[in-house]
């Protein structure tokens, strides 16, 4: 009986889905991978060069049930899904991510780290941003450490935050999109000088997908 009720508990719970998509992942370790995102709706961090600015007021985005979120993604060959946004961690995730991984999926989550994780998440791209600090909690769980270059102080803050980080986590510096030609060849030099850094494109604009 308690199972039945934790099922149809998981089923009718819902989340603001501001858009979901079959694409390639496009940055990161996973980069080339076939993978289905879900980009939630709901943000408070801010980014002022955020290109995803309409995802940042859940309220905009319709609701979704777990169930049909799940089956859609199903639909397609690949097993990985992306929780993206705005800022997913500001949802409970634990309904998502059960069903998900019920269906066969590893669930993968970019994350700016400001708000406490939650669900059981395979692969943690912690993102952290200058407007709304990472968690340490957030941190000492991550993956991998995208860092985005917007000007060359960046370097210096994604340092301080490559300290805070696991022994395993990866490190990667990836270039503000509407800055990527003046910030790769910086990028460039930098991993060059310290190559414990790999880089990271954004290489579904470069393709034009997703």
């Amino acid at each position: 009986m308690t199972e039945t009720i934790t099922e149809h508990t998981i089923a009718a719970h819902t989340y603001p889905v501001m858009e979901h998509f079959y694409t390639l992942q496009g940055e990161g370790l996973y980069t080339g991978q076939a993978a289905y995102f879900i980009r939630l709706g709901g943000c408070d961090v801010g980014c002022v060069w955020c290109d995803v600015k309409d995802s940042w007021d859940a309220s905009k985005h319709p609701l979704m049930s777990v169930t049909d979120i799940v089956a859609v993604a199903s639909a397609h060959p690949g097993r990985i899904a992306v929780i993206t946004g705005g800022e997913p961690a500001m949802h409970d995730l634990t309904h998502l991510t059960d069903a998900l991984h019920a269906a066969g999926f590893k669930t993968h989550i970019e994350t700016s780290g400001a708000h406490p994780l939650t669900g059981s998440l395979d692969w943690i791209t912690l993102s952290p941003k200058k407007f709304k600090n990472p968690l340490m909690e957030s941190l000492e769980q991550a993956h991998e450490l995208k860092v985005v270059i917007f000007n060359k102080s960046d370097f210096e803050w994604a340092e301080h935050h490559a300290a805070l980080v696991n022994r395993d986590c990866k490190l990667y510096l990836q270039p503000e999109w509407s800055k990527h030609q003046q910030i790769n060849p910086l990028i460039i030099n930098y991993i060059q000088q310290n190559p414990k850094w790999q880089l990271s494109l954004q290489t579904h604009k470069y393709i034009n997908i997703p």
